[in-house]
């Protein structure tokens, strides 16, 4: 017999078969409705229609610091030297 002692909710083992049983019957329903696939079409139309936008952009296409940080980009996986310091064409700017 299962060892009812384990407070586990997640694990069926140790669960009254009636208790089981009744949940197997929902067959994977959720408690809940809601998320996207449930809403009204034309809001899920919205919603779709922004992917891909970004809301706000931290360059300016086209820009110098753009460029910068495309050419930078990947070039390098360690910004340290073997001593930990910060190499000299890696230093923080705050703009």
């Amino acid at each position: 017999m299962a060892d009812h002692g384990n407070n586990n909710p997640g694990n069926f083992a140790n669960r009254p078969k009636e208790e089981v049983q009744a949940i197997a019957s929902k067959g994977g329903q959720a408690s809940h409705s809601g998320g996207f696939a449930s809403m009204d079409p034309d809001k899920q139309r919205e919603i779709a229609s922004k992917g891909g936008k970004a809301s706000s952009g931290s360059f300016e296409p086209g820009s110098e610091r753009a460029r910068e940080a495309g050419r930078k980009g990947g070039s390098k996986s360690n910004t340290t030297g073997s001593s930990g310091d910060v190499e000299e064409d890696d230093e923080y700017v705050d703009e």
